[in-house]
């Protein structure tokens, strides 16, 4: 029971719509009718700012961190945190505030990860900025820190009790969601037509 608890409770705080929400309540703009129409922080730093991109960054990382951290301080360990975590995932991307739609899934994974696999996802973060530092394609950095998720974790040491082989199937399939997910902008990468990350 107590398990089935904090999957609903995963679905509800990933499914919460912060860049919306926030875009609304500073801006009174709903970033999904501006940019890349996406509900993520990507988009929300693009339309509105670096302080409030920011701001939706945090949050939309926070709800993947918190659901399985939480769930670890009431005993619950090892592959069922994964199922946590996976499930706050799906609540971003398929949020039932927004008609089973949402964003891209990579905040709230790299919220997910840095509980679960901190050094996998610290090293990712690393890729990540490299990429985009060299590429200014934030895209770019997501899909290359999406494929490399489930080949680091592979090779990673693991705690929390989680055994290998589901957390790299995990891994392997939020992985292979994000990029799916970007499958516009790989579109926009290959025909150059994809913007570039700009400070603000």
């Amino acid at each position: 029971m107590k398990i089935i608890l904090f999957i609903v409770l995963a679905y509800i705080l990933g499914a919460l719509p912060n860049g919306v929400w926030i875009g609304k309540h500073f801006k009174n703009i709903d970033i999904r009718n501006y940019g890349s129409k996406n509900s993520g922080a990507t988009n929300a730093y693009r339309v509105l700012g670096a302080r409030y991109g920011i701001m939706v960054l945090i949050a939309d990382a926070l709800k993947g961190f918190l659901p399985p951290f939480i769930a670890s301080k009431y005993g619950i360990e090892g592959n069922y945190l994964l199922l946590i975590g996976m499930v706050a995932i799906v609540g971003h991307t398929l949020s039932f505030f927004l008609n089973f739609k949402g964003g891209k899934g990579v905040a709230t994974s790299l919220g997910v990860f840095l509980f679960l696999v901190p050094n996998v996802t610290l090293t990712l973060l690393i890729i990540f900025i490299v990429v985009v530092a060299i590429t200014r394609y934030i895209s770019l950095g997501s899909i290359i820190a999406s494929i490399m998720l489930p080949i680091l974790t592979y090779f990673y040491p693991i705690k929390n009790g989680i055994d290998r082989v589901p957390l790299v199937i995990m891994t392997a399939l939020i992985g292979g969601f994000v990029v799916y997910k970007h499958k516009s902008n790989i579109g926009r990468l290959l025909n150059g037509t994809e913007n570039k990350f700009k400070l603000k």
